[in-house]
């Protein structure tokens, strides 16, 4: 590994479990935070806006702050931003794009302000104000909003798009669906976004996340959010380091998990070898493969350190699955006829273990030939990890529908089969059927070849080998594989292999990351997807 690696910021900064409320979940906390346990909306006003300015003032350093205000709670923020900064000596601005009450805001500052009307709307001469700018607050529209924005407001998102000027979002960038992430019309292309109390879910889904850029989460004074208080959390590197499996000191192969490994038809042992590698990296202790005679002598020039497992022979695989505590099945394992068979052999066999189905598993499963995912997860902890074509075809959804709200999706399928649900994309989620959603926070398109799906199933099998739940399991595999793709820094050029190579170097990181903001509210601090 290369010296200077250890030097690779760990993103995203976070200083405790990061929860990732809906826009509806924030908003219904915010009402019992003022009427049940006395915190003075005002105050939170004011905390937000300062923050904020703290933020931008540190990013963007000198000249004049031009910020748009709608007329709701985000438009407030705004206007305590302004005149922070104001009062600070910077010289700001203010664009009126609602029509709202301001001066009990401003404590007798004294801000100029204009109207988007007053301003015309296609005279161009809104530009020539943004040209004046060195930075754009975009304060229009909250986690409020539901479908497009309107006209005036759409025509003043259009502007800020247009006005080549570094663009600040208060709480989302408006237009962005801060349940869902969607986007119904005009919505703000920012280059920060700093959210108040935690990062909404719809800004670390697409195609919101898109719109966001760097994602700063900022402390305003909120109570504690209980357990279990919202549906989502991020995974941050905190929250890895806490999950980890560990080991005692006088720990063994047979003590830290047996893995068996279903992967790998005529022809694809490369799948199989991605799996097997992924998995031994993750730390289990004894690992079998059953796969096709016709790769054992490529999986076991490959992986020397795996048993391998003829599938042709029955009594092996049931042998194998009896000295195991957990499976993975499902990388290259083909659609071919002895595939289901084998599948459905080993899953009987292998009654109560842990598993994950992965790849040709999860399409056997929605074959329609054989037993489902609902029969299955009945007598076993499952985690299922489809992309979006095979969630299609598990969910009997299309795609759009799947993609308009990809974790209430993710929820109905986990629901109606009892599976725990890793529904593959950027950033992808883990769903059960009850409880928290996990939110990944590590992966890009870095990640977008042939194999990596492979590498994860086997981490992920491996994490089930050691006693890690189905949930925290794929949560898990998405960071570690994630990370080590970061920490290999090899943008477009990235292959499987160099996420594996890089998996011992993450499984030792701890604490909560790294920030070139060291303001104590910062909670949370994203880089842009990419």
């Amino acid at each position: 590994m290369d010296p200077g690696m250890s030097s690779t910021p760990l993103r995203p900064f976070a200083r405790s479990r990061v929860w990732a409320p809906t826009a509806k979940e924030a908003a219904a906390f915010d009402r019992t935070a003022i009427e049940r346990q006395g915190v003075p909306q005002s105050a939170l006003m004011e905390c937000a806006g300062r923050s904020a300015a703290e933020i931008l003032d540190r990013l963007v350093p000198q000249g004049e702050v031009l910020a748009l205000i709608g007329g709701g709670n985000n438009g407030g923020d705004g206007l305590v931003m302004l005149r922070t900064l104001r009062a600070w000596g910077r010289p700001v601005r203010a664009v009126l794009v609602a029509d709202r009450d301001h001066e009990d805001l401003l404590r007798g500052w004294q801000i100029p302000f204009e109207t988007d009307d007053g301003l015309g709307h296609d005279s161009g001469d809104l530009d020539t104000v943004f040209r004046a700018a060195s930075v754009i607050v975009d304060g229009i529209l909250g986690t409020g909003i539901s479908g497009a924005p309107r006209d005036r407001q759409a025509r003043a998102i259009r502007a800020i798009n247009r006005a080549e000027r570094p663009v600040f979002a208060l709480d989302t960038p408006s237009g962005v669906d801060g349940d869902t992430g969607q986007i119904a019309g005009e919505a703000v292309n920012a280059d920060v976004t700093v959210a108040f109390g935690w990062p909404k879910l719809g800004t670390l889904l697409q195609p919101g996340r898109s719109r966001v850029g760097r994602l700063i989460a900022v402390e305003i004074g909120f109570p504690p959010v209980p357990e279990g208080g919202f549906g989502a959390v991020a995974t941050t590197p905190a929250w890895a380091a806490e999950n980890w499996p560990r080991r005692e000191p006088d720990a063994h192969k047979n003590s830290v998990g047996a893995l068996l490994l279903v992967a790998g038809c005529p022809g694809m042992a490369g799948a199989a070898v991605m799996a097997a590698r992924g998995a031994l990296r993750a730390g289990v202790g004894l690992l079998r493969v059953v796969s096709s005679s016709e790769n054992r002598s490529i999986i076991q020039e490959s992986v020397p350190e795996a048993i391998f497992v003829p599938a042709e022979d029955v009594d092996a695989v049931r042998d194998a699955a009896a000295a195991s505590q957990a499976v993975g099945a499902g990388p290259g394992l083909g659609n071919g006829t002895d595939a289901g068979p084998l599948l459905a052999a080993v899953l009987e066999v292998s009654e109560g273990l842990p598993t994950i189905l992965d790849a040709d598993a999860l399409n056997l499963a929605s074959s329609g030939g054989g037993p489902g995912l609902g029969e299955w997860a009945a007598d076993r902890p499952l985690l299922v990890t489809p992309h979006l074509g095979e969630m299609e075809r598990l969910a009997g959804s299309t795609r759009e529908r799947i993609e308009e709200d990809r974790v209430g999706a993710a929820r109905d399928l986990a629901k109606t089969t009892g599976a725990v649900v890793l529904l593959k994309g950027l950033p992808s989620i883990v769903v059960p059927p009850e409880g928290t959603c996990l939110v990944d926070t590590m992966a890009s398109s870095d990640l977008a070849a042939g194999g990596m799906g492979d590498v994860l199933a086997g981490v992920a099998a491996a994490l089930l080998a050691q006693g890690v739940s189905p949930g925290e399991a794929g949560g898990l595999a998405l960071y570690g594989t994630g990370r080590a793709a970061s920490r290999a820094a090899l943008g477009p050029s990235l292959t499987p292999s160099d996420v594996i190579e890089e998996l011992p170097a993450v499984w030792t990181e701890e604490g909560p990351g790294e920030s070139d903001l060291d303001h104590p509210f910062v909670i949370f601090d994203q880089d842009p997807a990419r």
